[in-house]
């Protein structure tokens, strides 16, 4: 698979990756999207753009197309959840019309666990196989039920690693199916315990999978205790850590003491074998973005 966007381009080469999260604001407002892009720094390699990971939002879609026809690099996530396999693919397809070129594959947390308990989610397929299903689009041109697609190509792949599910063997298992099955890159839940992060990296590089699929790891600037207590209580993002919690007790300004335990992070995470890039989570707070990317010397 040939992609030219700068995402692409800068993992070909070798060179770190740095890129940021946007979530979608709940606006029909096209210049709601645009307010919330001009946050991120110009320089990063991508814009992550989230499939309401917590809250119904506006359509990833229509966001990550916004920002393509304003030349910026969007990555459309799409969870698996919301969509069956004919929505996913239409949904790929119209992306690919609209100047998206780059996707983030997701099964997505359960419904129940607070996006919206009363709706009935899909799941027809997981994001294994979202992610080799869009394989077979861009190197075949085949969709799901087997038929010709128009425009094969051009399509950068992406999943999702959670470094902290144990026990290790079995989420290994899971990440090398991922990449088997053609996902190119691998964003990371947020990391804050370096220690347990350090252990699932030198289990991935045991098996090579580093050297198969670019792994960038998410970083996310806490803005208060709640924050960080909340992140806690969903078993899926991985541990917050006592130690994290406490120095933002302490803290006279909460949210700056997040930011800087976010910078301090990625001089740790930067130092590690196999990490190839960055990414920084806003959580709502796409402002924090630029004073990470500075503060971190990123830019």
């Amino acid at each position: 698979m040939t992609n030219n966007s700068k995402l692409a381009q800068k993992l070909q080469s070798g060179k770190p990756a740095i890129t940021a999260e946007i979530l979608p604001p709940a606006s029909a407002d096209p210049k709601a999207v645009q307010d919330l892009a001009a946050l991120l720094p110009g320089g990063l390699d991508a814009i992550v753009v989230a499939d309401n990971p917590e809250h119904t939002r506006g359509s990833a879609l229509a966001c990550a197309a916004l920002l393509a026809a304003a030349g910026r690099q969007p990555v459309l996530s799409l969870a698996t959840r919301d969509r069956n396999r004919v929505a996913l693919e239409s949904d790929v397809l119209g992306a690919r019309l609209l100047g998206v070129r780059s996707f983030l594959c997701l099964s997505g947390d359960h419904q129940s666990l607070g996006i919206s308990p009363q709706a009935a989610a899909a799941y027809d397929v997981d994001s294994i196989q979202f992610a080799a299903a869009l394989h077979r689009i861009a190197v075949d041109g085949v969709g799901f039920d087997g038929q010709k697609t128009v425009g094969n190509g051009e399509m950068l792949i992406g999943a999702v690693a959670h470094p902290y599910l144990r026990p290790l063997e079995l989420n290994l298992i899971r990440l090398a199916k991922k990449v088997a099955a053609g996902a190119q890159f691998l964003l990371t839940q947020a990391v804050f315990d370096i220690a347990a992060f350090t252990e699932w990296m030198e289990a991935a590089r045991a098996r090579k999978l580093h050297e198969k699929a670019a792994i960038i790891v998410s970083v996310l600037p806490l803005t208060s205790v709640e924050h960080a207590k909340a992140r806690q209580a969903r078993p899926t993002y991985g541990p917050v850590g006592e130690e994290v919690i406490q120095r933002l007790q302490k803290a006279a300004d909460p949210a700056a003491e997040g930011l800087a335990i976010c910078v301090e992070t990625i001089a740790k995470l930067r130092k590690i074998d196999g990490v190839r890039g960055i990414h920084i989570l806003s959580g709502g707070c796409e402002a924090a973005a630029g004073k990470i990317v500075e503060k971190a010397g990123l830019a």
